[in-house]
């Protein structure tokens, strides 16, 4: 273990063995830090905060503070992070609101500077969430997505798994999985084709989504039945079959197509 002799660490916080902890950081009490994870300068890991494996975290931020709501009363509430995460200079990550409740981020994920996760959000893995992006709370976020910089996603959203969200736009309403999406407040201009490509998704899987996205928003037709012809017009295949149950579970409805109202 390697601590910085201005670092003040808990005597009772976990910390594995090969844990850096670099100058002026606080580790408080109930913090949990796994294997080979480095701790930058003038970081504060302080709540009940768990973070995994090969992490490296950069100066400047906070993680596990409590949640930004008025009146808040302390109660135990967490963040786990998990592994091979790297999180950069200032950004803030905040405890779950209610008593048991937790922000969770899952692996190899990119955080970059002073991007906001609000209290009770869920990260999924392999996500990129760009500079000054604010994920208010309750925002759900899936695997492989990119949130570029200046975002803001209002509360209780849902960023679908591969969706490419560009600079500066305001989500107001969830993100359908696979969607590029741009503006404020943000439309869908189609399906995110260089990342699903980078990601390798086959040409003809890239064609079925495609045609998903064509019936979903150039059809003049509504969700409902936009649903049920991709269900009876496109193959059963896990990544059509995971859109479809994304948009059917939506409760704040899904970003409109470009030119709708």
């Amino acid at each position: 273990m390697e601590i910085h002799p201005t670092a003040i660490v808990h005597p009772k916080a976990k910390i594995a063995d090969d844990v850096q902890i670099g100058p002026f950081s606080i580790v408080e009490e109930n913090v949990t830090i796994g294997q080979g994870t480095k701790i930058g300068s003038h970081i504060i890991l302080n709540g009940w905060t768990t973070i995994g494996k090969n992490c490296t975290i950069h100066m400047g931020c906070v993680i596990g503070h409590e949640p930004q709501i008025k009146n808040y009363e302390e109660k135990e509430s967490y963040v786990v992070i998990g592994d091979n995460n790297i999180i950069r200079e200032y950004v803030t990550i905040h405890r779950g609101w209610k008593e048991g409740e937790t922000t969770n981020i899952g692996n190899d994920n990119y955080i970059m500077a002073n991007a906001h996760v609000g209290h009770n959000c869920q990260i999924g893995s392999g996500v990129i969430i760009t500079n000054s992006a604010l994920l208010a709370g309750h925002v759900i976020v899936e695997d492989k997505a990119i949130i570029s910089g200046l975002v803001g996603i209002h509360q209780f959203c849902r960023i679908g798994a591969f969706a490419m969200l560009g600079g500066m736009s305001a989500i107001v309403q969830d993100v359908p999985p696979y969607m590029l999406v741009d503006g404020n407040p943000a439309v869908v201009h189609g399906i995110n084709t260089v990342g699903l490509r980078r990601a390798g998704f086959s040409q003809e899987l890239r064609h079925h989504l495609k045609t998903a996205y064509k019936i979903l928003y150039r059809s003049n037709l509504n969700t409902s039945q936009s649903l049920a012809k991709i269900e009876k017009e496109l193959p059963s295949l896990p990544e059509i079959n995971h859109l479809i149950e994304f948009i059917k579970k939506s409760k704040r409805g899904i970003c409109c197509g470009k030119g709708e109202n």
